[in-house]
Order: structure tokens, then sequence, then C-alpha cells
């Protein structure tokens, strides 16, 4: 079976600690739909508590089950509804993917006197004033938790930088004396280990081997298949290469696990899978991207080049492939979501052929009424069918108009006829494509799933179609 995942949640979802109730209620039917993983959100106790999405990490130990930042659950919900909705995925047939954000830590609960330098912030290797003595919030004790799973506590020496003074009231990049910003991560801003909130120092070897411990924790107490890491960019590549082989010989399993590295040159995307031996797959931004870019402008983007430097083209095996996500939807710093007419072209390029792990976002199946996004709807669900019972076998492009592109696939061996697709997609006005389904189909009937074209066709005796297509749609024709 073809694997598909979702990531279950948007970032402006309601602050009323329902959604891991809306995973367990919800677990059969998405199965059923052809989901076949789940990507949750961060599930620890987040400095905004019962408002917070989970990025601005207070305590991992805390799952929604102490007294913390102003509220037992989190905005998702409590830990044993988390717990519940994990087993009811696993019941259903879906592997549950956790969110893992180790990158920093916010909303300390003590100040210390620490010295520190000034960094530019479109250059953090530029220092920009002389040592200074600073109040910063870098003491993490969980007072609400009393030690319970962890009696670990965080304090100055584990971190590298900080973003407040808390005498001056003054937000500044500030790194802490006698450190050094890590060398091995995203080059942009000079050097990209600052991201926000107190910086995790991963130099410090008691870091790493609570990172190690917390995780191992995790996997015991959840049950989780696998992880999505969370700013992989801004963390020296060697932590997580220790930490995946951690988790994965504690566990004895593979875990699959995707980074979140959002940059979209793939050269960098490449270079940090070497660095970490193809041990785990990226999100493909660049592909990302490319769908935003042909959404926008139409009349000038090729379609031919759709895949021209993307993930899924040059390294398929490691690219999960994605239409928009959380970061992408309006409202976010990096808003660049796809335009409406385009988010069917984009699901069917991603879903129906055969390279790239495809990941659908919540809001997109389910719609964001705060931003009046609708769902893509029928298509999507059709879409998420078809690469369930037909998105099989061997690939044709037929790449070779700038505003008309298709594909087909064969289907499995043995089943070719009822299985294989023919899809064909249009940025311009209404087209068709002849292009290639199987010898073995002469006289085979086609019709077109979306609805967009309501016409029966039949197969030549050459094995060929002429597939239409409307105007700015896509059609998915798959035999009768």
């Amino acid at each position: 079976m073809n694997g598909t995942m979702m990531q279950y949640f948007e970032w402006d979802l309601p602050a009323d600690a329902s959604l891991w109730r809306q995973v367990s209620e919800n677990a059969q039917a998405l199965s059923d739909a052809g989901i076949t993983a789940l990507w949750l959100p961060p599930a620890y106790k987040d400095n905004n508590g019962k408002n917070g999405v989970g990025y601005a990490v207070y305590d991992l130990y805390d799952l929604g089950e102490f007294d913390q930042k102003g509220s037992i659950p989190t905005k998702y919900g409590t830990k044993d509804e988390y717990l519940q909705a994990i087993l009811d995925c696993h019941a259903a047939g879906i592997a549950v993917y956790g969110d893992i954000v180790l990158n920093h830590r916010i909303g300390a609960d003590a100040k210390e006197e620490v010295d520190v330098y000034e960094c530019s912030g479109n250059n953090r290797s530029q220092i920009t004033s002389a040592k200074e003595r600073i109040s910063a919030w870098t003491r993490f004790t969980f007072p609400g938790r009393n030690g319970k799973y962890s009696d670990f506590t965080w304090q100055a020496r584990h971190f590298d930088g900080i973003d407040w003074d808390d005498n001056k009231k003054r937000s500044s990049i500030y790194l802490i004396g006698g450190k050094s910003w890590e060398n091995d991560v995203d080059g942009e801003n000079g050097n990209y280990d600052y991201l926000m909130g107190a910086d995790l120092d991963f130099g410090q070897p008691d870091v790493v081997d609570e990172l190690i411990r917390w995780g191992k924790w995790y996997m015991d107490f959840t049950h989780v298949d696998g992880f999505r890491l969370d700013a992989v960019k801004h963390i020296q590549s060697d932590f997580y290469k220790r930490w995946l082989t951690e988790m994965r010989t504690y566990g004895r399993q593979e875990y699959f696990t995707v980074g979140e590295y959002w940059n979209g040159d793939t050269g960098r995307l490449l270079h940090y899978l070497d660095e970490l031996d193809n041990t785990l797959s990226l999100f493909d931004v660049p592909l990302h991207y490319h769908f935003f870019d042909a959404s926008k402008n139409p009349d000038r983007y090729d379609l031919r080049m759709i895949f021209d430097n993307t993930l899924v083209q040059q390294r398929p095996m490691n690219a999960v492939t994605f239409v928009d996500n959380h970061d992408t939807q309006p409202g976010q710093a990096l808003c660049s979501f796809v335009e409406a007419w385009f988010k069917p072209l984009a699901y069917a390029l991603i879903l129906l052929r055969e390279a790239g792990y495809p990941c659908v976002f919540y809001g997109d199946y389910y719609g964001m009424p705060e931003h009046s996004v609708s769902p893509v709807g029928r298509t999507l669900s059709n879409l998420l069918s078809v690469r369930q019972t037909h998105a099989y076998g061997c690939q044709h492009d037929y790449f070779d108009a700038q505003r008309c592109i298709g594909f087909t696939r064969e289907g499995l061996e043995g089943r070719e006829t009822e299985t294989g697709l023919a899809c064909v997609l249009s940025s311009g006005g209404d087209d068709c494509k002849r292009m290639y389904v199987g010898s073995n189909r002469s006289g085979q009937k086609f019709f077109d799933v979306t609805r967009n074209v309501g016409s029966i066709l039949s197969i030549d005796n050459e094995g060929y179609g002429l597939f239409p297509v409307r105007s700015r749609s896509v059609s998915v024709w798959i035999p009768i």
C-alpha cells in the first residue's frame, strides 16, 4: 500500500484542548480515506500554556499532566488523551510521528546573572559589543512537576545564547561568555545556530545525555512510531546523527524520521542528508516553492520545470513532499500559501507519482475558517483514494508543454487493467495529451475521477489514450 502522511494540525486551531480527542474520533475515518500516518503537533508544555502551539518549549516531560504555565492540559489536551489518541491511531492502522523540538527552551522559572556579548542580527558571527553582564532567564527547575520523570534542571551553562536582558528590558541576540556558536549549522544570517529563546549548547555533554534520556523516556511512554524533527538547520548535524542512532538502537526499530530543514536550496538539503548518512528524510521545501510560484504566476511559470532542482528529483528516497504546512499558512512569517486553484494540481503531483512520501496538510483537508480558507474538498479525497487503489506501476512522463503536462502509471503487474491511471494538468486553457497507459488496454474505457471532464474515452490498439483536461485544473483518468 502507498503510504500517506497527514500533518494533523494548523497554527490557529482553537485553544480548547480538544485535538487529541478529535484524533481519536477521526482515526478510523482517516485510515479509510487512505491516511497511513499522522504527524501530531508537539505534545509537551509550551511557555504559553493552553494557548501554545508547542514550539516555545518549556518542559518536555509535561505532556499535559502538570499545572504549569497556567494550565494542566496543553493546547491539544491532556496526557491521557494524547496517549489514548496514539492507541486509537494504532488500532486503525495509522502510525504516529511525534514532533520533536530540542533546539531551545522558553519560559524559564528563574533568572541568572551571566556575561554575554551582543551579536549582529544579520550576522550572528559578528560581535557588536564588549562583554557585559545581563540578567537572563536561564533557570528551568519545573516546580510544578517536582522532579517526576526527571530531576534534571537547566541553567546558563547549558545554553550558548539568549535574547533578553531583564535588567535593561532589552531584546537582542546575546552570545553567552565563554561560548561560541556551533559551526555545522545553516549559513543564513552568518551563522544560524541561534533561533529563539534560550538556545541549547549541544557541545555540552550533559545536554546531549539528557536529551537522549528524554528521547528514550518519550518512546517508552508514548509508543510513537517515528519523529518529525523541528528546526534541524539550527542544530549541529552530528547531534541528530547520534540521537537517532541511540533511539533506533534502544527501540530496536526504524522509527521513520523527517527533519524540517527550511531552505529553498536543494544543495543545502543534500549536504545535510550526506552529513547524516541519509539516515532520515527531509521536507521538500524547494518543491513547495515551485508550487507557490506556479500558483501565483501561471502565465509565466513553465510546468515542465516543476520538479527541477527539488529534493524529490535528486534524492527521492529521502523526500517528504508537501503542498503547504503550518509555517506557510496565512499569518505566518514564512507565509507562501499555494493558491486555491492550484492545490488540486499540486496534490496530484505528490500523491499519484512514484517518488516521494507525501504529506497532506490539515488546513487543506479540513479548511481554516479563521483565514476563510476552504478545504480542497472532494478532489483531494478522490486523489487520496486513487493513490491507494490505482497509483502503481511504471511511470511515463509527458512534460512537453509549458502550461500542460501529464503522466501515467501502468498499474500493478497482473492487475494492470484494474489499476493504473493517467493524469493531466493545465495551468492555461482546455487541453489534451496523448499518453501511453499499457499495451494490454486496447479498447478499455477510462473516466475522470475528478469529474472535471464528464466524458468516457477508449484506449487505442497501441495502448494510448487522448486525455483531456479543463482550463486551470487537473483530470485523473482511471479504468472503468
